[in-house]
């Protein structure tokens, strides 16, 4: 369903104020020992300086890139996080498999992991958000982090009731080492390090400009709770996967290209899919909600306010430590521990005071944003 502009009784509205960004816990840094693996990986395709790099071993880099791809973007993002569409047994168990050769873990760990996304989106419990514990965190710091390592079977329990789901999602190493030794058979090393480990460098990334990019770049059409863009460039290179905030907008459509110029290849395929038989129950967009909500009509874009003021109440904050710095001539570590020690009364009460008026601030937003929809409805620009 669309997201509405602010739905307070939510769990995560317990902190409507937004947390300063890059606040990480201590429990949120990386393992520097267990990311050592994802960091070599990197570097293993240039030895294909010693092996050369055969056309048979390009070919076989596009294919793994588009059709793992599209096993990422249709089976964990569309199917398993969001349920946008129905499929059997087999063919769920196959989009499955063909998702963890894409060495981004299990199929039920994605899929939790992207829920939980998307119900505290941009707020402080979000588990990669750019504006909250910045952009390098949100792209790939939380994947190398332990806090997120296992998996939350209570967020995905409509799928966990399959016992083949469970085991390729802890057996998700079968994948990646069957591809890899697929593609030495296919094309030798120069397969396996170009084909194989260069195509999974590529997705990863493609991937994760998703969580990251896609919450800093673009435009937004519609407005929602969280700071999701649209973005054509992250479209082709993720199969139709950049109209994010079309997608944060309406989650629950396979279709994430709202209109026809709009780069969604991913439904392309299970659109001709759904008229084999194979997909059934492929949900779209209808027109009213596409026309609704816009931000260019004048809904009240009550993410993008949340946002905002998050990056002043952390510059107001840097400011305050910088201004007992350069009066007391302390270093900073001391001026932080100044400054909590000595907080007058007045403050507190000021503070408080402030984030009484963000929160009526935010409740009137919704407000507000619920007044411009019924405006649109009742002036026809609905659809």
């Amino acid at each position: 369903m669309p997201t509405s502009p602010l739905v307070l009784d939510q769990p995560e509205s317990a902190a409507l104020l937004p947390s300063p960004p890059n606040g990480r816990g201590p429990d949120e840094q990386v393992n520097k020992l267990t990311s050592i693996p994802f960091v070599l990986l990197h570097l293993l395709p240039l030895l294909a300086i010693f092996t050369g790099v055969s056309v048979r071993a390009v070919v076989l880099c596009v294919a793994l890139y588009v059709g793992r791809m599209f096993c990422i973007t249709a089976g964990f993002h569309r199917y398993f996080a969001h349920r946008s569409y129905r499929l059997n047994r087999f063919w769920q168990f196959l989009l499955a498999f063909g998702g963890t050769t894409a060495a981004q873990k299990g199929p039920l760990w994605w899929a939790a992991h992207h829920r939980n996304h998307h119900r505290y989106s941009d707020g402080p419990l979000d588990v990669h958000s750019p504006t909250q514990k910045g952009f390098w965190w949100s792209h790939v710091g939380w994947i190398l982090c332990d806090k997120y390592a296992t998996t939350d079977y209570d967020r995905i329990r409509d799928f966990a009731k399959y016992p083949e789901l469970v085991f390729l999602n802890k057996k998700d190493w079968i994948g990646p080492w069957a591809l890899g030794l697929a593609s030495y058979l296919i094309a030798g090393w120069s397969g396996v390090l170009i084909g194989f480990f260069l195509s999974t460098v590529l997705l990863w990334h493609a991937t994760f400009t998703v969580n990251s990019l896609a919450h800093v770049f673009g435009r937004r059409r519609y407005a929602t709770t969280d700071t999701s863009r649209n973005s054509a460039m992250i479209a082709v290179v993720t199969m139709g996967e950049g109209w994010h905030n079309n997608h944060h907008y309406y989650q629950a459509s396979a279709r994430q290209g709202f209109f026809w110029w709009e780069f969604d290849p991913t439904f392309y395929v299970l659109k001709a899919a759904s008229w084999l038989g194979i997909v059934k129950g492929l949900r779209t967009p209808p027109a009213r909600l596409r026309a609704a909500n816009r931000v260019s009509l004048g809904t009240f874009d009550v993410g993008m306010f949340k946002a905002y003021w998050g990056k002043a109440s952390s510059a107001v904050a840097r400011s305050h430590v910088s201004q007992v710095v350069h009066d007391s001539k302390i270093s900073a570590s001391e001026a932080l521990a100044s400054t909590r020690e000595s907080a007058s009364q007045s403050m507190v009460e000021r503070k408080q005071a402030l984030e009484g008026f963000v929160h009526s601030s935010l409740e009137s937003a919704e407000e507000l944003a619920r007044l411009t929809r019924l405006g649109q409805r009742d002036l026809g620009l609905e659809g």
